[in-house]
Order: structure tokens, then C-alpha cells, then sequence
């Protein structure tokens, strides 16, 4: 029938035409293959488990918010000012080294070689409790661990851990640093000492070990002869000797957020050589602090306010009398 040879006709060209296009697209499938084999897929893969990880911590991929991967820009240094609430008796024959205060107790350490002495009382009274130390053992700064208090000396090679009840010496231990100022960091349970350099160091509660250390910086520049040391409200407070000058430290970075002004606390004719400021306890349940220094007669209790606007007019040049030899 007519009909039946042209279907047959062309389903016999459809036969020849698919033998003569399979090769092809056969080769066409290998080629694809291999391609995909060594460039890989077309989508983004998952990256890898250590990358995820990192991401899923710092919420950015290849950890570029994490300190460790970009420079930490200098911080912005508020400007404050000590504003005087109370004003109280301190002995002038102390050369303070560290004060710091727990509860109502206020611990000082003082120091000179044959006049150190570490001491406990209420503020502007004289001590409940005074220990001094033997010659030719020069005191420095102390810390409160609870029922313990360290007391650093300055060349002596050896820190001296206490009683903070009776101040008895309950061991020494080596210290290898000068010993300038020390507080404890409680959130991280690390010591913070200072050793007259722009270095604070971060050291073990009970053996004084080395755990690490910062640079102390203000806009990028080192801030060196960091003194006595407080630690409170998740940074480190200090007195650069010799000014009127304390610095508010960030203690991951080391760089100062606040400088703070506390000159003119004392008259000219209060000050006598070595006189500098050189002491500061955090009032425990407030924002203040006490303030005092090496042999001065007074004792302060302040709060910190922005500093005003700088004046026109040329500011004192207070002078600050030459320590005695031996001293610092």
C-alpha cells in the first residue's frame, strides 16, 4: 500500500540519521564529563570544615573580623577629669607604692629599703594592721586575692604572698621582673603587673608565672614608666610616673581609652621631694575612686568627669621635686 512504504521510508531515515549523530553525542557526553572531573561543578561547594567553623564563630567568612586577621585600629582616648568628694588624712611619711581597697578595708603598700611596710585599715584612719619589711627589701605594689594579698618588691628578685587578715608572710616566691605595680584581673583570673615599662604582663594567681603581655599605647605611641596598677570595670587603671596623669588600658589590646587629669590635688606647699601621685583603689559598689601618693599628707575621694574645654590661658608648670637617691 502506498500509505505503508512512505512510513517505512521514514523510519528507516530516522535509523540512519541516529547512527550517524550517536558517536557524536557520545563524544559530546565523555568530553562534558572530563570537563566537570577537572574544573568542578558549576555551583559553589561548601567550603571546608575548619573554614565553617571559623565562620560559624566570628560570623565572617575567612575570619577577617577576627583580631588575629587585620590591624586593630587606635581607639578613640576620652578625656576626663578627677572631681574631689571628699578629701581625707593620709600619712606624709608614706612613699605609696599600691593602694587598693576590698569591702571597707583599705590596703596600703609602702615603700623605701628599711621603711616598706604593708598596712589595713578604714580610709583616712590610722591602720588596724601594719607589717613592715626587713631591710634591704624595698616594697611595691599590692593586690587582694580574696584571703590572700601579694606584695611585689622593686629589685629584690622575690614577691611575698599574705595573710589579707593579719598580713603575716605566708611564702615568697622568685620574681624575676622589677616589680612596679600589680592588680588582679577577677572576670579573667590573671594578674596584671607592671615593671616601669610601656609592658603590662599577665601572670598566674598562685605561682606568678608568665601567661602573656601588651604594649601600652596611646594613639599608636608606647606609654612608658606604667606604675601602680588598678584593676576595675574590665580594664586596667594606671599612674604614669612621674605626672599627674592616669591612664584608663584596655587590657586585649593594650591601648589607653582615657587619659585622665588629676593634677592640682595638692597645693605647691604640700609637696615635698618625691612627691608624686602614685595610688589608686576603686571604691567597691561606686564609681569613685580613691587617690593618693609618695609622701603626701592627703588622700582623695573622686569621681571622673569629661574634662573641659582647654583654656586659653597658659596652664601652671608644677614641678615635681627630685625623689631621694636610691628611690623611684
Amino acid at each position: 500500500m502506498p500509505g505503508t512504504s512512505r512510513s517505512g521510508n521514514r523510519a528507516a531515515g530516522r535509523r540512519r540519521t541516529l547512527r550517524h549523530a550517536l558517536p557524536s553525542v557520545v563524544a559530546l557526553l565523555v568530553t562534558g564529563s572530563l570537563w566537570m572531573a577537572v574544573t568542578g561543578p558549576l555551583t559553589r561547594s561548601d567550603p571546608p570544615a575548619a573554614q565553617r567553623d571559623v565562620e560559624a564563630v566570628s560570623g565572617d567568612p575567612a575570619d577577617r573580623s577576627h583580631p588575629r586577621g587585620r590591624q586593630v585600629g587606635p581607639h578613640r582616648v576620652e578625656r576626663l577629669r578627677v572631681k574631689v568628694l571628699e578629701t581625707l588624712p593620709h600619712d606624709p611619711k608614706s612613699f605609696t607604692q599600691g593602694l587598693e581597697m576590698a569591702g571597707g578595708t583599705l590596703y596600703e603598700g609602702t615603700g623605701l629599703s628599711g621603711r616598706s611596710s604593708v598596712s589595713s585599715g578604714l580610709p583616712g584612719k590610722p591602720p588596724k594592721v601594719r607589717t613592715g619589711l626587713p631591710a634591704p627589701l624595698f616594697g611595691e605594689g599590692i593586690t587582694l586575692l580574696g584571703r590572700t594579698l601579694w606584695q611585689l618588691t622593686w629589685r629584690d628578685g622575690i614577691a611575698i604572698e599574705r595573710d589579707a587578715t593579719t598580713l603575716r608572710e605566708l611564702r615568697r616566691v622568685p620574681y624575676a621582673d622589677e616589680g612596679w605595680g600589680i592588680c588582679f584581673d577577677r572576670d579573667k583570673r590573671q594578674l596584671v603587673t607592671s615593671d616601669g615599662s610601656a609592658r603590662l604582663t599577665f601572670r598566674d594567681p598562685r605561682t606568678l608565672a608568665k601567661r602573656g603581655e601588651v604594649t601600652v599605647t596611646e594613639d599608636g605611641r608606647p606609654v612608658t614608666r606604667v606604675n601602680e596598677l588598678e584593676c576595675a570595670d574590665d580594664a586596667v587603671y594606671a599612674n604614669v610616673l612621674p605626672t599627674e596623669r592616669i591612664v584608663r588600658i584596655d587590657p586585649v589590646t593594650g591601648a589607653v581609652t582615657a587619659s585622665i587629669d588629676a593634677s592640682g590635688l595638692l597645693h605647691a606647699d604640700e609637696l615635698v621631694p618625691g612627691s608624686t601621685l602614685n595610688g589608686i583603689a576603686a571604691v567597691p559598689g561606686t564609681d569613685h575612686f580613691l587617690l593618693t601618693g609618695k609622701f603626701w599628707p592627703k588622700m582623695f575621694r573622686v569621681a571622673l568627669l569629661p574634662a573641659q574645654p582647654p583654656s586659653r590661658t597658659p596652664p601652671l608648670n608644677r614641678q615635681w621635686a627630685v625623689a631621694p637617691s636610691g628611690t623611684r
